[in-house]
């Protein structure tokens, strides 16, 4: 049994990858704001839950979960989350701020996350984890040192590595250096691990130092055997349909400027606002008889024919994301932006299973 913890967690990228591979594992913790944020400081919120813990006795973790829940805005990760994986209550975090993984210490295999890309270009004083304070990335190379997992899997965008002329970089593999691991990475495309999307993102794997592993060989590329019609639907609701504005600037380069891509064997990069501020991936396809009688689409001409154009829905991106029997639970544009927010779960796929090549995992 493989226990797995993941912080940054969104909609359970890595988690999906353990289901889809059928290995057997536990998930000892998550965490994620859902994109919510608390209006107070950092240091007024630890007075905060200093003065309730003496006055209620209620603990660090209730305390935070409350002033979420006084924003009055749901935590939609999470919604899509407890939907898909087996996961309590207790394991579950509001604010990476404010999980300890000193509780945990020892008790994980593998920890994944991907925080946030923050400007680092006041740090690099070469003062370790303290270069990095103020920074998501600090809570997360903190929980890295306090729990000790046998490996970790960093992932980020990939200008992390140019990010503020590559000083960035150099803090961030001094921080993981620091904490006693090696250190092994590159930049993977998910089309080359049969997904049909250009998605270049950079992955870290932490191995601990004491393990002994010295070298690390990432996956190898695989051949793409499906494009990205494969993962489209068949029939699909009127209501994903563009109308007169939106088929001209899908279609009209003029208009759109490059940010619309149609009919593509390989999309695009999938992001967070793909679908809801018309930029990112459409489809052009011939008008179905009950679309010229539908005030709501549009029927127009592309390549001299008669055409619709219509949105991805959100299972499509979910698919071409690599996810797989996804639950959703949320309303559309939520699950657009927990799409594009994810992780593609086939190099994940590939990466652990190239981990467990090296590393025994679980018992």
């Amino acid at each position: 049994m493989i226990k797995l913890a993941t912080a940054f967690s969104g909609i359970g990228a890595v988690e999906q990858a353990f289901k889809q591979l059928g290995l057997e594992h536990n998930i000892v913790f998550a965490c994620d704001n859902g994109e919510r944020y608390l209006k107070q400081s950092q240091e007024e919120l630890l007075d905060i839950i200093k003065n309730e813990s003496k006055k209620t006795g209620k603990t660090q973790k209730q305390v935070i979960e409350e002033l979420y829940d006084q924003t009055g805005k749901i935590n939609y990760v999470k919604k899509s989350y407890f939907a898909n994986y087996k996961i309590t209550e207790d394991n579950w975090y509001e604010d990476v701020r404010f999980l300890s993984g000193i509780p945990y210490a020892g008790k994980v295999d593998l920890f994944v996350g991907g925080s946030p890309c923050q400007s680092f270009s006041t740090y690099g004083k070469k003062r370790g984890l303290e270069d990095t304070r103020g920074t998501l990335f600090y809570e997360y190379a903190r929980l890295v040192s306090e729990i000790k997992p046998k490996v970790f899997i960093y992932e980020n965008v990939r200008g992390l590595l140019s990010h503020d002329s590559g000083r960035t970089w150099k803090t961030i593999s001094e921080v993981f250096d620091s904490l006693n691991y090696q250190i092994f990475y590159k930049v993977l495309d998910a089309q080359y691990y049969d997904l049909p999307q250009m998605r270049k993102r950079i992955f870290v794997v932490g191995i601990r130092k004491e393990l002994g592993i010295t070298s690390f060989e990432f996956p190898e590329r695989k051949p793409l055997s499906k494009k990205a019609t494969a993962y489209l639907d068949a029939d699909v609701p009127d209501e994903y349909y563009l109308p007169e504005k939106g088929f001209k600037w899908v279609t009209e380069w003029e208009r759109n400027q490059g940010k619309a891509r149609v009919n593509r064997d390989i999309i695009g990069c999938q992001t967070a606002v793909q679908q809801i501020n018309w930029s990112g991936d459409f489809r052009i396809e011939k008008p179905k008889p009950s679309h010229y009688t539908n005030p709501n689409i549009y029927v127009g001409k592309y390549n001299g024919e008669d055409a619709v154009a219509r949105k991805l829905t959100p299972d499509e991106c979910l698919r071409l994301m690599g996810f797989k029997d996804f639950k959703i639970v949320n309303e559309d544009r939520i699950m657009y932006r927990q799409s594009g927010n994810s992780i593609a779960v086939p190099v994940l796929k590939a990466l652990i299973l190239q981990i467990l090549k090296y590393v025994k995992l679980g018992d």
